[in-house]
C-alpha cells in the first residue's frame, strides 16, 4: 500500500486526533465508571465530605441485573425490499446471501458482546471491512465484521447527528507488531503501546502490542479516504481507499498477475493481452506463440508480457470486459469488439497499415462510498454521539443500595448479647456446661446481668426494596419480563399482557438495534458488490424445504440505461424481519404449526398431501425426525398415486391421480 513520507500530513492528523480526544474525554471517563458499576463496584458516594463509610463489604449488583435482564440472543434477520418489480429476485438473492454471511461470521459472539456493551455505554460500533487475506480456493477475499467498543471510536468534535455526517472520525485498534508487519510491511518493533486501556484489560501494557490509529475522512469527491499510523510511523495514506487499485507495467500497460499465477504463453501484441480470443478467429494473422518471460529476474518481479521491471500503481475507475458475461436474469454483458486501428506504419506504397484490435466493454468499478463504521445506539438522545446509558439512569439507586447494605451489615454485626460484671469478677470458660463466676462478695451478684441488643433493619429492608423497584421502573423491567413470580398477574393471559407491556417500554432499544443491523446489512451488501469478483455460492430453501444452491454474482446487479451507460443496481431498501424472534423460537413455532394442522389451515388433516406439507414445515423448523416422516409419507403418496395400497392402511384418505 502506498505510504507517503509527508510529516506535515501526519502531524495534521495527530493534531486533529488530540482535539477530538480532548472533546471526547468526558465521555471516556464516564465509560470507566460504568464498567465499574457493571462489575459490582462497592464504592459509596459520600453525602458529606467527612463521611467515614466510603465502601460497602456487600454489593447487590442492580446494574448487572438490569443489563442481564435485557439480553436478547436473537440476531436480526435481513429483509430486502426492491424499488422495482423486476428486481424482486435480486432482493431475494441478497437476503439469502446475508443470511449465509450471518452463519459464516461469528455473529453469536458479536451479538452477545454488543447486548451488554450497548446498554452499559449507550452505544457500540461495528467495523465492516473487506479482507483480501481470507477466501476460499476459488474466491479471493471475504467481508469481515468486528465489534468496536465506544472507547475505540473518537468522533469529530461537534458532530453528533451521525457518523455519515462527519468529515472524519478516528479508530484506535490494538494490534500486534507481527500483524502490522504482515499487513503493511512496516516494522514497528521499536514502538510501544500508547493507549492500552482500549483493550479493556485494566490498561496493562503488553510488550508485543501497539496502538494503531486509523482516520477515515471524506475526500473532495465525496469518497472515503483512510490514513493510518503507529506513533510517528505512517502505515497507509489512501485518498480514496475504497477505489480499486491495480499495478500495471509501465512499458506495455498490462496488469500484474497475482503471485504464483503464470499468464498464458502468448505475449501482448497490438493490444491483444493473454487470455483474449486469438486474432486468427477474426480474420487477422495469427501471432506465433512465444515462450513466456520469467516472472522474476534478479529477485525483482518483471512483466511476463514485455519483460519490463517498472510498475505503476493507481486507482482504476473502469473494468475492461473482454469475454461476454451471461447474467442470471438472462442479460448479457458484451465482451470486446474488434475494430480497425491505425498501427502508425505504412506499406510499400505509403498507405497506412491498419490492424484489428479488441476494444473491451468498459464497466465502472462500484464503490460503497460509506464509512465502514456502523453505530448501534441504546436510546437516542439529542446532542450526544452515543445513546443514553442505562447505568447512568440507575447510578443513584446503586449508590443508595450500597449505602443501605453497609448500614444493615453494621447493625447486624453490632447487635447481640452483652453481659455486665463487677470489675474484679472472674469467669471460668471451659467445655463444661456449668460456667463458674468468681465474685469478691455476695453483693457483687447484683451487678451481673445480660442485655440483648437487636438492630432494627425493618425500615432498611423496606427502603431497599423501594430502591430496587425504582431501578426496575426506570429501565422498564417487570417481574414477568424477568421470568419471576408476578403477584399482579393472576392468569396466563394477564402474565403475557404484563410481559408485553414491559416489552413495549423496551421497544425503542429493539428499534435501534434493528436500525443498526439494517445499516450493517446494507454495508455488507455494498462491500460484496464492490469487491467480490468471483461468484459466491449461496444456499437457501425452496418452498418445499429442499436446499437450493445459487450464486451471488455482482454482474447480476449491472444494467445498461437508456443512454447506453452501465450502472450498478444498489437502490434496495434494507430493514430487519420483525418475525425473526418468533421464527427463532422453535418450540413456539412447532406449537403454532400443529395448531394450524388441527384447525385445517393446511387442508384436510387426513389427506396425504396435507400431512406432507405439515411435515415439510416441521422439517424447516428442525423438528427431530421430521425429514424421515416426510420421506415415508412421500413414498406412500407415490404408491397411492400409482394405484397401490398405501403402507398406512385405512388411515389415509385416497386421492385421485394428479
Amino acid at each position: 500500500m502506498p505510504r507517503k513520507k509527508d510529516p506535515g500530513k501526519l502531524r495534521l492528523w495527530q493534531d486533529r486526533l488530540k482535539r477530538a480526544e480532548a472533546a471526547y474525554q468526558t465521555e471516556v471517563d464516564q465509560m470507566d465508571r460504568r464498567e465499574e458499576l457493571y462489575q459490582g463496584s462497592g464504592q459509596i458516594r459520600p453525602i458529606v465530605p467527612t463521611a467515614r463509610k466510603t465502601e460497602t463489604p456487600h454489593v447487590r449488583n442492580l446494574c448487572a441485573e438490569m443489563i442481564e435482564s435485557q439480553v436478547d440472543a436473537n440476531i436480526p434477520q435481513p429483509k430486502v425490499t426492491p424499488r422495482r418489480g423486476q428486481d424482486e429476485w435480486r432482493a431475494k438473492l441478497i437476503e439469502d446471501m446475508l443470511r449465509n454471511e450471518l452463519d459464516r461470521l461469528p455473529f453469536e459472539q458479536i451479538n452477545d458482546l454488543q447486548e451488554r456493551t450497548v446498554p452499559i455505554q449507550g452505544g457500540a460500533g461495528f467495523l465492516v471491512e473487506w479482507d483480501n487475506s481470507r477466501g476460499t480456493r476459488s474466491a479471493i477475499g471475504e467481508v469481515s465484521v468486528s465489534p468496536l467498543h465506544p472507547r475505540q471510536i473518537v468522533p469529530q468534535d461537534g458532530v453528533y447527528t451521525g457518523i455519515e455526517d462527519m468529515d472524519y472520525l478516528f479508530l484506535k485498534l490494538p494490534q500486534t507488531k507481527g500483524s502490522i508487519l504482515r499487513t503493511y510491511g512496516v516494522d514497528v518493533s521499536d514502538a510501544s503501546e500508547e493507549d492500552p486501556e482500549i483493550k479493556g484489560d485494566g490498561g496493562s501494557t503488553a510488550e508485543d502490542m501497539v496502538t494503531q490509529y486509523v482516520a477515515y475522512y471524506r475526500n473532495r469527491r465525496g469518497g472515503v479516504g483512510r490514513f493510518s499510523w503507529v506513533r510517528d510511523t505512517v502505515l497507509e495514506d489512501l485518498e480514496d481507499y475504497q477505489a480499486r487499485r491495480l499495478r500495471r507495467c509501465a512499458a506495455c500497460g498490462a496488469a500484474e498477475p497475482p503471485e504464483g499465477v503464470e499468464p498464458a504463453g502468448v505475449p501482448a501484441y497490438q493490444g491483444l493481452l493473454p487470455g483474449m480470443p486469438s486474432e486468427e478467429a477474426h480474420g487477422a494473422p495469427a501471432v506465433p506463440a512465444q515462450e513466456p518471460r520469467p516472472s522474476a529476474r534478479r529477485g525483482r518481479r518483471v512483466c511476463p508480457y514485455c519483460g519490463g521491471e517498472k510498475w505503476t500503481e493507481g486507482e482504476e475507475d473502469f473494468e475492461e470486459i473482454y469475454t461476454p458475461i451471461l447474467q442470471s436474469g438472462g442479460g448479457v454483458i458484451p465482451g470486446a469488439v474488434w475494430e480497425a486501428a491505425d498501427t502508425g506504419e505504412a506499406d510499400g506504397r505509403g498507405r497506412p497499415v491498419t490492424a484489428l484490435v479488441p476494444v473491451p466493454t468498459r464497466i465502472p468499478f462500484y464503490k460503497p462510498d460509506l464509512y465502514p463504521v456502523i453505530l448501534q445506539k441504546n436510546v437516542s438522545v439529542y446532542g450526544k454521539f452515543l445513546g443514553d446509558s442505562d447505568l447512568d439512569k440507575i447510578a443513584d439507586q446503586q449508590n443508595t443500595t450500597n449505602r443501605i447494605e453497609a448500614k444493615i451489615i453494621d447493625k447486624l454485626v453490632k447487635s447481640g448479647s452483652y453481659i455486665t460484671l463487677p470489675n474484679d469478677a472472674k469467669i471460668r470458660c471451659d467445655e463444661e456446661d456449668m460456667k463458674k463466676i468468681y465474685l469478691e462478695s455476695v453483693a457483687d451478684k447484683s451487678f451481673i446481668d445480660v442485655y440483648d441488643l437487636q438492630g432494627d433493619i425493618g425500615q432498611d429492608l423496606t427502603y431497599l426494596a423501594q430502591v430496587y423497584e425504582e431501578a426496575r421502573q426506570v429501565i422498564g423491567i417487570t417481574d414477568s419480563f424477568q421470568g419471576r413470580k408476578d403477584s399482579t398477574a393472576t392468569s396466563g393471559t394477564a402474565k403475557e399482557f404484563s410481559a408485553a407491556q414491559a416489552a413495549g417500554r423496551l421497544e425503542s432499544k429493539r428499534v435501534m438495534k434493528d436500525a443498526a443491523y439494517a445499516a450493517l446489512f446494507e454495508a455488507m451488501f455494498k462491500f460484496k458488490l464492490a469487491y467480490a469478483d468471483e461468484p459466491r455460492p449461496v444456499v437457501s430453501r425452496d418452498p418445499e424445504g429442499r436446499a437450493e444452491y445459487r450464486a451471488f454474482n455482482r454482474y447480476d446487479f449491472l444494467e445498461q440505461d437508456e443512454s447506453g451507460q452501465w450502472r450498478w443496481i444498489d437502490d434496495f431498501l434494507f430493514s430487519c424481519d420483525t418475525s425473526a424472534p418468533l421464527a427463532n423460537n422453535r418450540e413456539a413455532m412447532w406449537q403454532e404449526t400443529r395448531m394450524n394442522l388441527q384447525t385445517g389451515a393446511f387442508g384436510d388433516p387426513t389427506n396425504l398431501r396435507t400431512l406432507i406439507l405439515f411435515w415439510t414445515k416441521m422439517e424447516l423448523l428442525h423438528y427431530p425426525g421430521a425429514g424421515d416422516t416426510k420421506t415415508y409419507l412421500e413414498r406412500a403418496y407415490r404408491q397411492q398415486a400409482n394405484g397401490a395400497a398405501p403402507p398406512g392402511g385405512a388411515g389415509f384418505q385416497r386421492e385421485g391421480r394428479d
